[in-house]
């Protein structure tokens, strides 16, 4: 008897010993692509932000599931009458992640915050010099020209000043790009050689703590059990499954491998409807979908054969075969959401005949080759780029062109885009910050060629409009300059715009709280499951 009552006891101790394991919630995202990095600053691609979201946290951030900003590692801030001083004070007690290399001695400071900010800004800074990196929505907004100096008054007390007004610059510091950095970890990486492992052993503030990370495979976080916020931290594991396939996706939420994917097929969506496990949350699309020529390569460097390939796309045969339920046809360089956005533009209507009279009068010879860029992974903006490039090969092999599609790992077609291989590129954006300048300014203005301007089209009259609406507050004058720039672009013809689409995510039943980013973003701070 007296062993039965001591086994009973060890099972009693074994039990208890697992509970916590027992009890722990797990979520897993099955995402569509591996980041290339986690430094946040260097990324354009909502792959990258994605993961690197759960680490971070931002002096001002959107609130979950809308475009309203709300205060963060900042409690409140205060701008100046004449719009150039912008002063923040900032959360105290709030404590950074730690990892093998690295225990943090203080809590989040105004270091932190010059440290992060000064890198992007000064091309000689000592960690930047170490680690050469390139900001690509830093210099794309003009924030590295606008930054006058950032500055601390006190220990949490931070003061940016501007050489121009940026109406735009509140929502900007909500974006991905401006996550807050330690600058603690930052100076012990330099002294130890090895200032690159900020981009792969990332330390953050934020709701996960960064663990380990496999390409192709998966990424682990755990949750901040010292969040400032400790209330949104409601799973013990979080943990990316990269699944490139967008069937495999739905097939590991199926067998509840993954409580949260993104991205389905269209053709796949009525039977995720019909499924009682499942939910699928669904909201018109902040996105563009476009065709962008590059105008520094002949032939696409004159406007009448840019005007001759956009009118010889079938807008209405992409979004039937492309898009199906889930597409509305774009006719501007942004969604006809935005505020600005003007209704009096129209598409040139689809002349096939008439594009090719347009080539023959500009001198295109017949079989002129030209590469047709088609990424890899699907987005919000295009479910299929392989089968719309498809049917531009043929709508455009009509016109005497020789269409050759070409395609890369998603983290190389944006590295080399950006540097110009491409003749035709399909690409998209989906908005960051509720503000126009996130289209027209960080899409297709002078500043943004080398980042995220794939046409690599600069023209001064456009430009000038854009800069000069963002540097007035009164949003009349503002929507009438950004008005003017659109029927300006329209004009030049720099992109085609083919589709916004509806933006559909397939969770589980289990998982409560989650909420659609209207910018594409996939948090999960305040996220449960059952």
């Amino acid at each position: 008897m007296r062993h039965v009552t001591r086994l009973s006891t060890l099972l009693a101790l074994s039990l208890l010993a697992q509970a916590p394991a027992l009890q722990a919630k797990s979520l897993v995202f099955c995402s569509e692509g591996s980041p290339a990095g986690f430094d946040t600053a260097q990324y354009t691609s909502a792959t990258d932000n994605d993961a690197a979201e759960p680490i971070y946290n931002r002096l001002v951030e959107f609130e979950r599931g809308g475009t309203a900003v709300q205060p963060a590692l900042a409690t409140r801030w205060e701008v100046s009458d004449d719009g150039l001083r912008y002063t923040f004070h900032l959360r105290e007690g709030v404590k950074f992640h730690a990892n093998k290399v690295f225990t943090p001695s203080r809590d989040f400071n105004a270091e932190d915050v010059l440290f992060t900010f000064n890198r992007m800004l000064d091309k000689q800074h000592p960690f930047r010099k170490a680690y050469p990196t390139e900001f690509p929505y830093f210099v794309s907004m003009g924030l590295d020209k606008n930054i006058a100096r950032v500055e601390k008054t006190d220990p949490h007390t931070v003061v940016f000043t501007l050489n121009r007004v940026d109406a735009a610059f509140i929502q900007n510091l909500a974006m991905s790009f401006a996550s807050i950095l330690s600058a603690e970890y930052a100076q012990q990486l330099l002294a130890s050689g090895r200032p690159s492992d900020i981009n792969q052993q990332p330390i953050g503030t934020g709701p996960f703590v960064f663990q380990r990370y496999q390409k192709d495979a998966q990424i682990r976080f755990k949750g901040n059990k010292d969040y400032w916020a400790a209330d949104e931290v409601k799973i013990d594991n979080l943990v990316f499954s990269i699944n490139v396939d967008p069937s495999v996706r739905i097939q590991k939420l199926r067998r509840n491998e993954c409580q949260v994917t993104l991205h389905p097929r269209p053709a796949d969506l009525p039977a995720l409807r019909g499924d009682d496990r499942l939910q699928v949350l669904r909201q018109p699309g902040f996105n563009l979908g476009y065709i962008a020529y590059n105008t520094q390569h002949p032939p696409f460097d004159r406007l009448e054969v840019r005007q001759a390939m956009d009118m010889a796309v079938n807008k209405q045969a992409i979004l039937q075969a492309v898009y199906q339920d889930s597409g509305q046809q774009a006719v501007n360089a942004m969604p006809p959401t935005q505020w600005s956005y003007d209704q009096t533009i129209k598409d040139a209507p689809f002349d096939p005949a008439k594009a090719k009279a347009l080539l023959q009068q500009a001198g295109v010879k017949e079989g002129t080759e030209v590469t047709l860029w088609a990424m890899p992974v699907q987005r919000p903006y295009n479910p299929n780029a392989k089968l719309m490039a498809e049917m531009l090969q043929a709508d455009w092999s009509k016109l005497g062109f020789k269409v050759r599609i070409v395609s890369y790992e998603w983290g190389e077609y944006l590295k080399r885009m950006k540097s110009g291989e491409h003749d035709i590129a399909l690409i998209g954006w989906t908005g960051d910050n509720g503000d126009p300048d996130n289209w027209l300014g960080t899409l297709y203005n002078c500043d943004a060629i080398g980042s995220n301007n794939y046409s690599l089209w600069c023209d001064p009259q456009y430009d000038s409009l854009v800069k000069k609406a963002k540097q007035v507050t009164d949003r009349a004058e503002r929507t009438a300059l950004y008005q003017q720039a659109q029927q300006r672009l329209k004009q030049q013809v720099p992109i085609t715009p083919v589709a916004h689409s509806t933006v559909n995510q397939p969770i589980s039943a289990k998982v409560a709280d989650f909420r659609v980013s209207p910018f594409g973003r996939n948090d999960f701070s305040g996220v449960s499951i059952d």
